[in-house]
């Protein structure tokens, strides 16, 4: 069983940020790709395999990583100019694009609807999602979460103005949540599987709701200028991904020491992941599509926009 305080132990883990500072990424002079990731999946596993430099080696580049909290606020980093590879959840990039972001969808893994979802305390009297009227529900703005809470809403009858929502970042949401401070927590893995280890009870997870993609995202020059490079990446990340499907217990074994996340968590966790990489599809942007006209009806994004605009053509 795990405890609260040892969770609780890992949210600071979880919070660093890369530091970022301005840089042209079209600009491959320096041969230098730079990757956002987020303490979690198959791209902290590449990181660690150290494996992606003699990759890349013969086209003259090499790799600085940077880690992120979330998916908006490495989008915000890649709108700087400071990286020009990330993965992200669906919802980032449709707020990222909203805002003018010069990214492009290069590749999604396979829907993970079991990977998020909103969990009560324990205690809790609330037993489905449209009792959620007028309780006081987290989730972290403009993620991939943020999406799966206002489309499980709506399939109970509930626009999201009618529950008191707040934004918290992931670490922060989970200690609030542990601490009993609010009514549920909608939330992705790792920490919601740590969630429902630790006596949080799934009200609802994205099953028949949302796809939960992952997204591999690229600053749009960048992939423009180098197509050799994302791709030797992208063959990389789909190596790995099949590494850790074929064994995730000896992924939850190097992400654990890395994370401090613990290896109960991420055996829940990883199983549930999507893995195969591939191109995206017509389906898939139709499903992001669907995420973008939902936040712009409900007055979420500023504008409306056609999510196809920023397909790679690499």
């Amino acid at each position: 069983m795990i405890s609260r305080r040892s969770l609780l132990a890992t949210v600071p883990a979880l919070a660093a940020a890369g530091l970022v500072t301005a840089r042209n990424p079209a600009q491959a002079a320096d041969k230098v790709l730079h990757i956002g990731y987020q303490k979690y999946g198959t791209l902290l596993l590449l990181k660690a395999a150290g494996t992606l430099d003699k990759l890349l080696a013969p086209q003259g580049f090499t790799v600085q990583w940077s880690e992120f909290l979330a998916g908006p606020p490495l989008l915000e980093a890649m709108n700087a100019g400071a990286i020009s590879f990330g993965i992200t959840g669906e919802t980032p990039p449709v707020f990222a694009q909203a805002a003018g972001t010069p990214f492009v969808y290069l590749a999604a893994d396979p829907a993970a609807p079991q990977g998020e979802g909103i969990v009560v305390p324990p205690g809790s009297t609330v037993k489905s999602v449209a009792e959620l009227r007028g309780k006081h529900v987290i989730t972290t703005k403009g993620s991939n979460a943020h999406y799966c809470l206002v489309a499980l809403l709506l399939k109970a009858g509930l626009r999201p103005s009618e529950v008191n929502i707040s934004y918290l970042s992931p670490p922060d949401a989970f200690a609030a949540f542990r601490a009993g401070s609010v009514d549920a927590w909608c939330g992705w893995d790792p920490l919601f599987a740590a969630a429902e280890l630790t006596g949080g009870r799934l009200l609802a997870d994205g099953t028949g709701v949302v796809p939960n993609h992952q997204f591999f995202l690229a600053n749009r020059s960048f992939a423009e200028a180098n197509p050799a490079v994302i791709h030797t990446l992208l063959d990389a990340v789909l190596a790995e991904e099949k590494k850790v499907q074929a064994n995730p217990a000896a992924a939850a074994a190097t992400i654990g020491p890395a994370t401090g996340i613990p290896i109960p968590v991420l055996q829940k966790a990883l199983p549930r992941m999507g893995y195969g990489l591939a191109p995206m599809t017509p389906e898939i942007f139709a499903d992001q599509q669907k995420i973008a006209d939902t936040f712009f009806s409900l007055g979420l994004v500023p504008k409306k926009i056609t999510v196809t605009d920023n397909a790679w053509k690499g």
